[in-house]
């Protein structure tokens, strides 16, 4: 049984849950889809049921708030569902708590967030190794330190956020690698100014981590982590201003922890699966949806918003779902067309004013094609299927040269994350040697996006239910 609505919407961030806020206040019917247990997002992840945090911050009040409007609201709210599969014009399966769902519409918003990136490092599959997206999860919604002792290391804003985090719950912070140096986040300064709270939180980060005599290595990358079956060692090294690694001093620290990321990558899983048109953007992470300005794709019904339309921030991807939101009912015949460009004018405006800010951090974490070039021959790259570096290079000099190309060859990218956690990667080592990211391309999108169980997708039945066809005619 598939039901109809007016308009689906899938992520419940910043982005998502704002866009079928402003579409449900016009009258449309809206339900909103999300794999997690509430509403929140990363940014605005809510703490475990049951669980306090030990103070309250400006995330959790809006977080708090987002929730209660949700709650408040006529949108549909399906929360734990596993999206699995989309077709054209719109229909959306995923596994719930009764098995699989079916909904469709004519429109469909796309605010699926985005991903972080790790460049591979000799020992980065170890236990211990923990994105620092991921360790924010530990710290927002479990109160968890990810270690004893613990070494955070790679680009942005998130290094002194994680830092402090640990800090602030009691954990060992053993030292900061920061690949940039004081001069990029200093000439950066008039951008992040644009927001004096986001700002001023920066700086109470660092100042906590100058408080507790925590050392930072700036210009530093993890040349690798060491152990036996965990991480007991992570050895930095020093890199130039564009990360390539310097043939100087290693500094080992004495860790059974490693939170290491390298900026985060666009989610438009559901974009590319259903062939809108996309455009190579390194500044905002990666491969992004082509969208005008109040995020419709080039696919008719279709559109994209928050960190998955291009890493911007949870203010930008607020406004830009709410300008969506109003777009896919303004299209619906819900909004005259006078009245939802006087809506629009001033979230457009608001729009812009976050640009500096959003851009300065986006270069912080933007990648590196030199840190990639370093990656060791035997590093593992996909991890799902266990491809090396060299594997990759292998499947290039026997003809690979674009990114459908290398799956094939070596099966990087066919494992159950399908290519999130290694294809930015995969494709930065294939364009250094094609030319650029544009040639190589990106997997071409298909179902399921997420992996799912065989008794999820057909549920409970017996040999008897099985309809049996009458023999055919001798």
């Amino acid at each position: 049984m598939t039901r109809a609505v007016d308009l689906i919407v899938i992520g419940a961030g910043p982005a998502g849950a704002n866009a079928a806020l402003a579409a449900a206040r016009t009258g449309l019917s809206v339900t909103l889809l999300d794999e997690q247990p509430t509403a929140g997002g990363q940014v605005w992840r809510a703490p475990w049921p049951g669980l306090m945090r030990p103070a309250r911050s400006v995330e959790d009040e809006e977080g708090n708030l987002l929730r209660t409007r949700l709650a408040e609201s006529t949108v549909d709210l399906r929360f734990g569902r596993r999206i699995w599969s989309i077709t054209d014009r719109f229909r959306v399966d995923a596994i719930g708590p009764d098995g699989n769902e079916g909904i469709s519409a004519p429109r469909l918003i796309a605010a699926l967030g985005a991903h972080e990136r790790v460049v591979p490092f000799p020992g980065w599959t170890l236990p211990g190794v923990v994105g620092l997206a991921a360790a924010t999860v530990l710290l927002k919604s479990h109160s968890v330190v990810p270690g004893q002792r613990v070494v955070v290391a790679g680009c942005g804003p998130l290094l002194a956020a994680v830092a402090a985090g640990i800090i602030k719950l009691g954990g060992d912070v053993a030292a900061v690698a920061d690949l940039s140096g004081p001069g990029d986040w200093l000439s950066l300064t008039p951008n992040f100014a644009t927001r004096p709270y986001l700002l001023a939180q920066g700086i109470g980060w660092a100042s906590k981590l100058v408080t507790k005599q925590i050392p930072i290595y700036f210009r530093h990358a993890v040349r690798r982590a060491e152990g036996n079956g965990c991480v007991e060692r992570v050895v930095l090294g020093p890199v130039d201003s564009h990360a390539a690694g310097v043939k100087r001093g290693e500094i080992t620290l004495e860790a059974d922890a490693l939170c290491v990321g390298h900026g985060l990558v666009p989610g438009a899983e559901v974009t590319k699966l259903l062939r809108a048109r996309h455009v190579y953007d390194r500044l905002r992470g990666g491969w992004i949806p082509e969208v005008d300005a109040v995020g419709r794709s080039s696919v008719a019904g279709l559109f994209a918003i928050g960190d998955g339309a291009g890493i911007r921030g949870a203010k930008p991807a607020q406004i830009a779902g709410e300008l969506a939101g109003l777009a896919a009912a303004h299209d619906a015949g819900a909004i005259a067309p006078g009245d939802f460009a006087r809506m629009a004018k001033p979230l457009q405006a608001r729009l812009r004013g976050l640009g500096p800010f959003s851009r300065a951090a986006a270069r912080l974490m933007a990648v590196r094609p030199e840190q990639v070039a370093g990656i060791p021959l035997e590093t593992v790259v996909c991890r799902c299927e266990d491809v090396t570096r060299g594997e990759i290079e292998a499947a290039y000099e026997a003809g690979a040269c674009e990114m459908n190309q290398l799956k094939h060859f070596t099966r990087c990218g066919m494992g159950p994350c399908q290519g999130r956690m290694c294809g930015d990667i995969a494709a930065e080592l294939l364009a250094q040697h094609v030319g650029d990211r544009e040639a190589v391309g990106y997997w071409t999108g298909r179902p399921p996006l997420r992996p799912v169980g065989f008794d999820d997708l057909i549920g409970t039945f017996s040999y008897s239910d099985i309809p049996i066809p009458n023999p055919a005619p001798l």
